[in-house]
C-alpha cells in the first residue's frame, strides 16, 4: 500500500458509514419532537435514554463473540438491519414500556455497528497509517450525521413522523443491504490486519490468546478516552443548552446551531490530527487534545458572548471528538489482530458506560449546585484522564524509543 492510500475495503466501509449516519441524524432530529408530542416528560424522555444505554452496555462484549464467529462484515449487516427495523417501529411505540423496549434493540443495533465497523478499519488500517484512517472514518460518519438532522428538519414539514423515521429506517436497511453484497467477510477466526507480514500469520494461531484483562490493561488508556468522552457528551447534548439559556441569557433557538459547530469542529480537525498522531504518537496527541479541550470547557463557564461560546463549541469538537478516533487507532496499535473485536467490544463498553452515566450524575449536579459546577466536574474528569495518560505513557509503543512494539 502506497503512503495514505485507502485500500478498497475501506473505501467501501466508508461508503457503508454515510448512510448509517444519515439515519441516525434523522433519528436524533426527529426525536427530541416526536416524544413530546406523546406526552412524555423531560423526565421520562431522559429515563428513556438509559434503555438505549442499556442496549449498548449489555451487548458490547458479547458483539465481539460474534464477530469471531461470524466475520465482523456479517455481524455489521445484521446490526444495520437491526438498527433500521426499530427505527421503522419507533413511531409506532406510543407506551413508555414499548419505547423502552425499541430503545433498547436500538441500542443493541447501535453498539453492533460500531464494533463489526471498526474492527473492519482496525483490520485493514496499516499501523502507520491507523489514526489517519481512523480520523476519515469519523469524518464519514459526522458527515452523515450531519445531513441527517437538516433532512429531518425539511421532511417534519412535508411527512408525518412515521414517514421520516421509515425514511431513516431506509437509510440503515440499504446501508446493510451494501454490506452484504459489496465487503467480502475477513476469516471468522481472525480477522487478520494487514499490519502483519504474511509469514506472521501463519503462526498467530499457534501463540496463546490473551484474556479478557490482559486485552484491557492493553488498552486502558483508550477505555480511559472513550469512557470520558462518552460520558461528556451524552451530558454535554442534554445539559449545555439549559445552562446557557438559563445564565447567559441566550435565546433557545440559537443553542440549535451548538451540534453543528461541534461536529464541524471534528470534521475539520481530526483528519489533521490523526496524521499528527501517525507522525508522534497517539497517546502524546490524545493527551494534548484533551488538555485544549477542558481549557476550552473551563472557558464556557466564564466567557459570555454568544460568538465566543460559539468559537468554543467549535474548539471542543476539534478535540475531543478527533480524539475518539485516535484513541481507536492506539487500541489497533497495541493488541494483535485476532484480538481486534475483543478489543473494540471492551472499548466500546466504556464508551456506552460513559453514555449511561453521563447525564444522571450530571444531571444531579446541575440540580444542585447549577450548570458552572457540572461543567467543571467534566473539566475535573478531563484533567483525570491527562494524567493518566502521563502516568502510563508507555501503553503507546511509540514513547518506547529502541523498545519492540506491543504487536511485533
Amino acid at each position: 500500500m502506497t503512503k495514505r492510500k485507502v485500500p478498497t475495503h475501506l473505501r467501501r466501509l466508508y461508503a457503508a458509514t454515510v448512510p448509517f449516519g444519515i439515519g441516525c441524524g434523522i433519528s436524533l432530529g426527529l426525536t427530541p419532537t416526536h416524544l413530546p408530542k406523546l406526552g412524555f416528560t423531560k423526565q421520562n424522555i431522559g429515563s428513556l435514554s438509559v434503555f438505549f444505554a442499556a442496549g449498548l452496555v449489555l451487548f458490547a462484549l458479547p458483539v465481539g463473540v460474534l464477530i469471531r464467529r461470524f466475520s465482523a462484515e456479517r455481524i455489521m449487516a445484521a446490526s444495520l438491519f437491526c438498527y433500521g427495523l426499530t427505527l421503522i417501529a419507533f413511531p409506532y411505540a406510543t407506551t413508555y414500556e414499548s419505547i423502552a423496549f425499541v430503545r433498547f434493540f436500538d441500542g443493541m443495533g447501535t453498539v453492533g455497528v460500531w464494533v463489526a465497523s471498526e474492527t473492519i478499519l482496525l483490520a485493514h488500517a496499516r499501523k502507520e497509517h491507523k489514526a489517519y484512517l481512523t480520523t476519515l472514518y469519523a469524518i464519514f460518519l459526522a458527515s452523515g450525521y450531519v445531513i441527517g438532522p437538516f433532512a429531518s428538519m425539511g421532511l417534519a414539514k412535508v411527512v408525518p413522523n412515521t414517514v421520516s423515521f421509515a425514511i431513516g429506517g431506509l437509510f440503515e436497511l440499504a446501508a446493510a443491504m451494501f454490506v452484504l453484497t459489496v465487503l467480502p467477510p475477513i476469516p471468522p477466526a481472525e480477522g487478520v490486519s494487514s499490519d502483519e507480514p504474511t509469514e506472521k500469520k501463519a503462526v498467530s494461531t499457534s501463540e496463546p490468546q490473551l484474556s479478557g484483562l490482559q486485552i484491557l490493561w492493553r488498552i486502558k488508556t483508550s477505555c480511559f478516552a472513550a469512557f470520558s468522552y462518552g460520558y461528556f457528551q451524552a451530558a454535554v447534548v442534554l445539559f449545555l443548552p439549559l445552562f446557557v439559556i438559563e445564565t447567559k441569557g441566550i435565546e433557545p433557538i440559537k443553542t440549535n446551531v451548538f451540534p453543528a459547530y461541534f461536529c464541524f469542529g471534528m470534521l475539520l480537525c481530526s483528519n489533521i490530527a490523526g496524521r499528527i498522531a501517525d507522525q508522534v504518537g497517539h497517546l502524546k496527541t490524545v493527551r494534548a487534545l484533551s488538555m485544549i479541550g477542558l481549557i476550552a470547557v473551563l472557558g464556557f463557564v466564564y466567557m459570555d458572548p454568544y460568538w465566543l461560546m460559539c468559537t468554543i463549541v467549535f474548539i471542543a469538537g476539534g478535540t475531543f471528538a478527533s480524539m475518539s478516533p485516535i484513541a481507536l487507532a492506539l487500541t489497533g496499535v497495541v493488541v494483535k489482530s485476532r484480538d481486534y473485536s475483543r478489543a473494540n467490544s471492551i472499548y466500546n463498553m466504556f464508551y456506552a458506560t460513559g453514555i449511561l452515566l453521563g447525564p444522571p450524575i450530571s444531571g444531579v449536579i446541575f440540580q444542585r449546585w447549577g450548570g458552572g459546577a457540572m461543567l467543571n466536574h467534566h473539566v475535573a474528569l478531563w484533567g483525570t484522564f491527562v494524567l493518566f495518560t502521563m502516568i502510563f505513557i508507555h501503553d503507546d509503543p511509540a514513547s518506547r524509543k529502541g523498545k519492540k512494539l506491543a504487536t511485533s
